[in-house]
């Protein structure tokens, strides 16, 4: 009797968890991007296919159509290179110099001015320069992503560090830390969840700059193909470009928490997510 009782209490949890996951993770976030798609269908409906929006059955088309030829995945591939390396490489420098500036004094008095002078100029300003020094190849766009990621991250870190509480540190000396281990068990997770912000802020520039990138000063990759479709006005390529990096960018948002979760699994705000 005891040991019924016990599967179905499990039973019951676990059919609990699953309604969980089911309303929290994906009724409730694509509600409204599942009434977003009735209500294009419903308003795109009697229309000529020479109208300025697409129906969703024409993008679905041209989708599949640029999917079957090869050219959707190339491009894609392409942009998602372009993209993951900038990220890396930007998102690599910004992560240490928020660490060293966030660490020693002197390194701030050293680097943090020059940093927030460049960080005031807006990335996306530099682009005629970078395009003189490195040309339209690949170089240029990875440098211009690398720049819109680094100082996201950069600044959430060096916050992060900065702002460790007083009361945690002492404690590490107390126990008689070394300076390796105050770092690597109460500085770093303390600045985590700074530095996950950071992250995700960094994810959305990073696409950002990369449609303008690819618009501007490109020969392929999605923001390629939709200025392409531009001058023959094929709407349905332009949005269905839109739609992709809308997916990625969710993509890369929802990766991006479920390392935070992972990686803040002790904090107290993210136990039983």
């Amino acid at each position: 009797m005891e040991f019924l009782t016990t599967r179905l209490t499990k039973s019951s949890a676990s059919l609990q968890n699953i309604k969980s996951l089911l309303l929290h993770d994906i009724a409730f976030p694509w509600s409204i991007p599942l009434v977003a798609l009735i209500a294009w269908f419903f308003l795109t409906q009697g229309q000529n296919s020479q109208s300025l929006f697409p129906a969703p059955n024409e993008v679905w088309n041209v989708f599949v159509r640029l999917l079957q030829d090869g050219s959707l995945w190339d491009n894609l591939t392409i942009s998602t290179f372009r993209a993951v390396a900038g990220f890396i490489i930007g998102g690599s420098i910004g992560f240490v110099l928020g660490i060293v500036n966030g660490q020693f004094k002197w390194a701030e008095e050293i680097l943090n001015t020059p940093v927030q002078m460049v960080r005031n100029v807006p990335h996306l300003a530099l682009l005629p320069l970078i395009l003189i020094w490195f040309g339209i190849g690949e170089t240029a766009k990875i440098v211009l992503i690398s720049l819109g990621t680094f100082f996201p991250i950069y600044l959430n870190t060096f916050h992060g560090i900065r702002y460790i509480d007083k009361t945690l540190l002492e404690m590490g000396k107390t126990y008689g830390l070394s300076r390796w281990e105050m770092f690597k068990d109460i500085i770093l997770p303390g600045a985590m969840s700074s530095i996950m912000i950071g992250l995700r802020q960094s994810l959305g520039r990073m696409w950002i700059t990369l449609i303008v990138a690819e618009t501007v000063a490109a020969k392929s990759g999605i923001g390629y193909m939709a200025t392409n479709a531009r001058e023959f006005m094929l709407m349905d390529v332009i949005v269905l470009s839109l739609l992709i990096y809308a997916v990625l960018g969710s993509l890369s948002d929802f990766i991006a928490g479920l390392l935070e979760k992972r990686l803040l699994r002790w904090h107290a705000n993210y136990r039983g997510r």
